[in-house]
């Protein structure tokens, strides 16, 4: 017969409550975990009655946690984070030269100098596997919680998430947010003022929920200007761009993207008045920096773009890319 702990951390039943007390709602819990709802609800029942109380409890549509369920993140949370702990500890002994890093890479970012860099490590370090995904913020998120990617490349400053306590971060370059229009009142202009981007524009961006709609909304409304609907969204600046491209909307992408693709974008580009600056940065949990292989892969990084920084580096990697697709 199972011990009480035994069917407490059982199966998946701890990593289920985790993701509802993080999403409060069965359906979209539900969905990141790919299983059905009434299977999620089986779990979450079943760890209630091995604790001997409801975690849970609904006011009207809305879910909170109990106290007693309050207890039990607080507690599995510790848990995570000793387990996390003692695989970095196990791994700070591993060789730099071997193994396996794992990079989630915030999907609306332009990745030309990383898959330069990368490709560039690799012929150096051929026994280190680089494991390199494209995420949402979300996604990235869950996985640095849960230990599943070393190291994070994304926006910051990212006010959305609370708890910072367990995770470092370090700039990789400082980034600015462009206007790309097909106005030709403004063209040639260098700089443009929050309240000349609204005059009756329409706007292709991207979704609600990822950092740079969130940070124009915040700047608009720092401006108090309000900021136009989007006619369309999309999640790849690639997307955003040739959308522009073939309808003549404004928009606004990051200026890394704008000059890595400036060749292939019709719209003319000019910095916001104030400007939107905002940090590429990496993203891990303490102490992931002291692992060897982990340690190298940034100090060769660091030194990669000290022999050329990094807007230079896209300059030169996207006209190698334009000069190879016209071959």
């Amino acid at each position: 017969m199972k011990t009480k702990q035994e069917n407490i951390f059982s199966s998946k039943t701890l990593s289920y409550f985790l993701q509802l007390a993080e999403t409060m709602n069965y359906t979209q819990a539900a969905q990141i975990l790919g299983i059905t709802q009434p299977a999620l609800t089986q779990q979450i029942k079943k760890l209630e009655r091995t604790v001997g109380a409801p975690l849970f409890f609904s006011v009207g549509k809305k879910l909170h946690l109990s106290d007693a369920g309050a207890t039990m993140l607080a507690a599995t949370q510790e848990i995570y984070e000793v387990l996390n702990q003692a695989t970095d500890e196990i791994q700070r002994s591993t060789s730099a030269t071997s193994g396996a890093i794992s990079v989630g890479f915030l999907a609306s970012i332009e990745d030309s100098v990383f898959n330069a860099f990368i490709a560039k490590y690799y012929k150096m370090h051929p026994d280190i596997n680089v494991n390199f995904r494209m995420m949402t913020r979300r996604e990235i998120w869950e996985r640095l919680e849960n230990n599943q990617i070393d190291l994070a490349v994304m926006y910051l400053p990212d006010d959305s998430i609370k708890n910072w306590k367990p995770y470092e971060s370090r700039t990789i370059f400082n980034e600015q947010l462009m206007f790309l229009h097909h106005d030709d009142v403004l063209a040639g202009r260098d700089t443009v003022s929050f309240n000349e981007t609204v005059d009756n524009r329409p706007w292709v961006s991207y979704p609600d929920d990822y950092f740079l709609a969130h940070l124009m909304r915040e700047m608009y409304k720092n401006q108090l200007v309000t900021l136009p609907k989007p006619v369309a969204q999309f999640t790849t600046p690639f997307q955003i761009a040739e959308f522009s491209n073939r309808t003549n909307v404004d928009t606004a992408l990051p200026a890394s993207f704008y000059v890595a693709h400036k060749n292939e974008i019709t719209a003319e580009a000019a910095s916001f008045e104030p400007a939107i600056n905002f940090e590429l940065s990496f993203v891990f949990r303490k102490g992931k920096d002291q692992i060897p292989r982990i340690a190298n892969f940034l100090d060769e990084l660091d030194a990669y773009l000290a022999e050329e920084d990094y807007l230079s580096r896209i300059v030169k990697d996207s006209g190698r890319m334009l000069a190879d697709s016209n071959k």
